[in-house]
């Protein structure tokens, strides 16, 4: 049988503190990567990028759906020659049946810049809205937009607000008191 003699190994602390430096930063930067690889997948996960779409003349009428806790920010219409006539971005708001519920709300700008639009951008449209943009015949339109989530709106319930009829009442006369 043969018998193994055991030396002690001799480490310094020098070294033994190298040693113990290179795995604390090797973990170090093992978390450090996990933590940039997670924030970098919630940045994907939850970022609203805007899109944007061209809409020659022979295309469909292109339909975006707004629901109701959303809202849709439009940041550019452009139109490239007259066509037809101007680009029109058209808005239907289900069940205001009562104002007609559909309202044109922005003509489009020619990039040539001989038109007379000083429409203001970006524009907000709350939902619920259906927003319609219909093609013109001879022309190319461009919009950029996001539909964003309303966090902040409170939990408005997405009624409309209605007003209570007042009466006049008497109004009170003024009185001299004598003294």
């Amino acid at each position: 049988m043969s018998f193994m003699c055991l030396v002690p190994l001799r480490i310094s602390v020098a070294e033994t503190k190298n040693v113990f430096i290179c795995s604390i930063m090797k973990m170090l930067a093992v978390r450090c990567l996990v933590a940039l690889t997670l924030l970098a997948a919630a940045t994907v996960a939850f970022a609203n990028p805007f899109k944007s779409k061209i809409i020659s003349g022979t295309d469909s009428l292109v339909e975006i759906t707004v629901p109701g806790d959303h809202f849709m920010k439009i940041t550019n219409f452009t139109q490239d020659v007259e066509g037809a006539g101007p680009g029109v971005v058209q808005v239907t708001l289900p069940g205001d049946t009562e104002n007609g519920g559909t309202a044109n709300v922005l003509t489009a700008t020619l990039i040539s810049g001989t038109g007379s639009n000083a429409q203001k951008l970006p524009l907000v449209i709350a939902g619920p809205a259906i927003v319609r943009i219909s093609p013109v015949m001879g022309a190319k339109l461009f919009i950029s937009y996001k539909k964003e989530r309303d966090e902040g709106s409170g939990g408005g319930g997405g009624s409309s607000p209605t007003l209570a009829p007042t009466t006049p009442g008497p109004t009170p006369a003024p009185t001299l008191s004598g003294g």
